[in-house]
């Protein structure tokens, strides 16, 4: 919570925040999806866990390093597959359908503000739910390429191994080799996660949407994100370059501290409801069985 403040003021403090600026640009991360099950990548200090990820020019170019991100993404993926919105999804989503803020800039790519009900959404590293062809450039459902992944893998389906974030897990280097790599059933081209891996750039088209929507907004929240990754980050220094107000709500420190008006050290399912409730936007969300995992630009 932000210094000096109870929880419940720290709620007032934002809805008169949201209140003050319509046109408020909200930047999600992984610390939004925690409560719907998916791990998150870095500490309460934005220190990151775990070994470094895969990077985009090694996965096009390795083929040891696409079985290793196939097989424990047919281990992880199944986990982010059933992952449901929690209620701070539901909450933006409410609050975009009341007019009480501007757009939605997400970092994530588990599709779950779409599932809430979010439309005003640019997904900036993309959807992991898509899988394209390198080749032909043909885009499937993953959940096509998992039954692909398992029918030629079936021993990997008894593998036991800790979740990673964005459908990954922790498992065994012994598990990963020979594993049987999808192809694309068109051209047998090579198949990726359509994501921007690391290593890899936002595609331009979608950079010059979300500084757009930055341009056009009259603040700035940021939930649920360490801000440690350029692509974020650079939304506050615009923002604090423009001379517009940045909020967040988040566990632990961000990059921007320094450039913060209000800061509320909570969890936005913890959060963001009771201000939906303070400003009226209680449109009850449409049920996630409804929605599905269509990505949108």
């Amino acid at each position: 919570m932000a210094e000096g403040l109870s929880i419940h003021d720290g709620i007032d403090a934002m809805a008169a925040f949201l209140a003050r600026h319509p046109r408020t640009l909200v930047l999600t991360g992984a610390g939004l999806s925690t409560a719907s099950g998916i791990p998150d990548y870095r500490d309460r200090d934005g220190v990151r866990r775990g070994r470094l990820p895969i990077q985009g020019p090694e996965f096009r170019r390795d083929v040891a390093v696409q079985q290793r991100y196939w097989a424990r993404s047919m281990v992880g993926w199944p986990l982010l597959a059933r992952a449901r919105p929690n209620d701070g999804h539901r909450a933006l989503a409410a609050l975009e359908a009341a007019a009480k803020l501007g757009f939605i800039l997400t970092q994530n790519v588990d599709g779950l503000h779409q599932q809430a009900g979010s439309h005003a959404l640019l997904e900036l590293h993309g959807n992991i739910h898509h899988v394209s062809c390198l080749a032909c450039h043909a885009r499937f459902p993953r959940a096509f390429v998992q039954t692909q992944l398992e029918f030629a893998n079936p021993a990997l389906l008894q593998a036991m191994a800790a979740p990673l974030p964005d459908g990954d897990a922790a498992l065994d280097p012994d598990a990963v080799t020979g594993v049987a790599i999808p192809a694309c059933v068109h051209c047998g081209g090579v198949l990726m996660p359509d994501v921007v891996f690391f290593g890899d750039n936002v595609p331009p088209a979608r950079t010059a949407c979300a500084l757009a929507q930055m341009e056009a907004a009259d603040a700035l929240l940021v939930v649920g994100s360490s801000l440690m990754v350029y692509s974020g980050f650079r939304f506050c220094r615009l923002a604090q370059a423009a001379g517009k107000p940045i909020a967040a709500i988040n566990l632990g420190r961000t990059r921007a501290d320094d450039m913060l008006s209000l800061k509320l050290e909570a969890t936005a399912e913890q959060i963001l409801p009771q201000v939906a409730q303070l400003l009226g936007a209680n449109r009850p969300a449409p049920p996630s069985d409804l929605i599905d995992h269509r990505g949108t630009m």
